[in-house]
């Protein structure tokens, strides 16, 4: 009976020491946050970019096409309006999610406390951008 009194006294030390070993290891590992460095935000911008330019090049693209079908079979001038709000729509969305790339890693440079107020205001600024964007689409809809 001894023997098992015993071991029952350790457990419980055991088993906090254990608990403290796992909250250090945790503690570690929160610290280990990824850090963004400025090549990193360099890299966003300039894929950002590419975004928006590819987005633009579709864009004239598809008034270029719209124009063109417009003209060779005398059809409705809508559809060249139609496809510019798209495109310009499309270009302010590129726009819009790019910078909210940007915001991001950029709030990943931050300290580990700065980070999430940082993220929250990225996402507020890109449902802004987002709803003008929605808003010019819908205006210029209603115009043609």
């Amino acid at each position: 009976m001894r023997h098992s009194f015993e071991s029952a006294g350790r457990s419980p030390i055991a088993l906090a020491v254990v608990v403290i070993f796992a909250a250090i290891l945790c503690a570690c590992h929160q610290t280990k946050v990824p850090i963004a460095t400025q090549s990193d935000v360099a890299a966003v911008q300039e894929e950002a970019r590419k975004e928006v330019e590819q987005a633009r090049v579709e864009a004239r693209k598809d008034v270029k096409s719209a124009v063109k079908v417009t003209g060779a079979t005398g059809g409705d001038a809508r559809n060249v309006a139609v496809a510019r709000v798209t495109g310009s729509f499309d270009i302010a969305m590129a726009q819009a999610d790019g910078d909210h790339k940007v915001a991001i890693v950029k709030c990943m440079t931050l300290d580990l406390a700065a980070q999430q107020p940082c993220k929250e205001q990225a996402d507020a600024q890109l449902q802004t951008a987002t709803a003008q964007a929605k808003a010019m689409r819908l205006a210029g809809g209603n115009r043609g």
